[in-house]
């Protein structure tokens, strides 16, 4: 067994290319790896020589190290009895909003009552939240085309009402992937949820049971898989999202953790084999990030793939679904399925599921939507003879109880939502992910009523129009209309009003 280092030992690698920190007691050689820092350079760099937990732990659950660094990386264990103040970690300083005129503090957010629906939330995020942490939440790929396209397309989809139906009585509740929810929605999975709220994804576990609804535990957590686990009330059914890793072993043992706690179903993301440009994120950290294209280093965009590539195998193929069905005895999903081809070919893997997705339009800019690609995907696989017990979802652009019932309408068994969480959770923490839900089902009830639909199952293509969700051609604009039309205010504009 290695001895242990001392602490003055680990202070002599202070320096940008010779770069160890302590954290949870261990060393770890961060020399090439805060350059592909997706917190960017100058947060490692900093603390270059000293213990770091305080701040890493903030974000970072202990075990994310096992997943995004080598083995070697880890130099050893630290002798905590020579850790002094002098060894301790800066704590960086707070940043000013993006636009100072419009930042809120806690106390001047709107009353939560004043949220009427989910671009409320993201509203009052955007203002409260640190703008590096707003910056990686809200970013899309590219130029944020297909971020953009994923809300579009559904105002490209319309309804066709049918009256006098007995409407008295609505039922919200269904199945997903064989298992009860009270709405044909679930809570999807997305990274570090401590940058919207200190509890992080536990929150989101107690959240989502509060609801009725189902969430899918991601990878890339804020918080340990074992503190997810711990919060799931008895008989709570969650998903979880798996990012493969290049040492399979890694996998295999994380997916024995998931069923050992009792999660239901795995989604393995397929739409990731290296990590996106998302420009948006990176503005807000080319300010604290001074490696890039200086000195030979690696540009921002290898930094990136390689920070990705060191906890995502990029060679995970069709080859080797054969390999996941065996480590696991959970329902098996692809998450991030993206034409009626591939649906196709996940449906004769002999997988039980996929979700049509485009992973929040943070990858492949100009990709289609999500509801563009489920419109393709369903009438494919029942063509390639799938039964209705092969699952298909949805994810993407959610921001409406009519999102949610257009993905019904067009087969979907559910759709999974994202940044909504995250927005309401930043802006007033579990309740703010309550009010949230209650507002979305109260409208879900109205528009299941409209629409002349008691039951969920009662939502299918006969209610929907669908010629112009492929034609993403912009039309001349109206504009009579455009120049007398006054825009819904945001609560956050009348504040003095409220």
């Amino acid at each position: 067994m290695a001895a242990m280092l001392s602490m003055e030992e680990v202070a002599k690698h202070n320096r940008a290319d010779d770069c160890w920190l302590v954290l949870h007691g261990k060393a770890y050689d961060l020399s090439k790896f805060h350059e592909a820092h997706p917190g960017g350079s100058k947060i490692i760099t900093n603390n270059a020589g000293k213990d770091a937990t305080a701040h890493f732990s903030m974000i970072h659950p202990p075990d994310i190290m096992n997943k995004l660094l080598e083995p070697s990386d880890c130099k050893g264990e630290v002798d905590m009895s020579t850790v002094s103040a002098q060894h301790k970690g800066k704590m960086p300083q707070k940043k000013k909003a993006p636009v100072k005129a419009a930042a809120l503090k806690e106390g001047d957010k709107p009353p939560i009552e004043a949220m009427l629906n989910i671009y409320d939330f993201e509203a009052v995020a955007q203002r409260v939240m640190e703008p590096t942490a707003w910056g990686y939440y809200s970013s899309g790929g590219d130029d944020e085309i297909t971020l953009r396209e994923n809300r579009r397309a559904f105002q490209r989809i319309y309804w066709k009402p049918r009256i006098l139906i007995n409407v008295r009585d609505i039922s919200l509740a269904t199945t997903i992937a064989g298992f009860a929810s009270e709405m044909p929605c679930y809570f999807t999975a997305t990274a570090l949820g401590k940058l919207a709220h200190p509890d992080g994804e536990p929150g989101i576990v107690r959240a989502a049971h509060r609801a009725g609804l189902i969430y899918m535990l991601p990878t890339l957590s804020s918080a340990p898989l074992s503190d997810m686990l711990k919060a799931m009330a008895p008989g709570q059914v969650c998903f979880a999202q798996l990012y493969v890793n290049p040492v399979r072993a890694r996998s295999e043992a994380y997916i024995k953790e998931l069923e050992a706690g009792g999660v239901k179903a795995l989604f393995a993301t397929v739409d990731a084999p290296q990590l996106g440009r998302r420009e948006r994120d990176m503005r807000h950290k080319v300010e604290t990030t001074a490696n890039v294209q200086k000195g030979g280093k690696e540009s921002a965009k290898q930094g990136h793939a390689r920070a990705i590539s060191t906890f995502i195998d990029p060679s995970f193929c069709w080859d080797d679904i054969a390999w996941l069905r065996k480590a696991t005895k959970l329902p098996l999903f692809l998450k991030g399925v993206q034409s009626a081809e591939d649906a196709v070919l996940s449906f004769r893997a002999g997988v039980q599921g996929i979700v049509c997705s485009n992973h929040g339009g943070r990858q492949l800019d100009t990709a289609r939507s999500g509801i563009e690609i489920l419109a393709e995907v369903v009438p494919a696989l029942r063509a390639a003879g799938a039964p209705p017990s092969f699952h298909v979802l949805v994810d993407g652009g959610v921001r409406r109880a009519s999102d949610i019932l257009k993905c019904v309408a067009l087969g979907a068994e559910a759709c999974g939502m994202g940044k909504p969480v995250l927005y309401s959770y930043a802006s007033y923490g579990p309740e703010g992910i309550d009010r949230m839900m209650s507002l979305l089902r109260d409208e879900m009830v109205m528009v299941m009523r409209l629409l002349g639909t008691p039951s969920v199952k009662d939502v299918d293509r006969e209610r929907v129009l669908v010629r112009d969700l492929t034609e993403r051609a912009d039309p001349a604009p109206d504009m009579s209309a455009v120049q007398n039309y006054q825009p819904l205010p945001s609560p956050v504009h009348v504040i003095g009003k409220l």
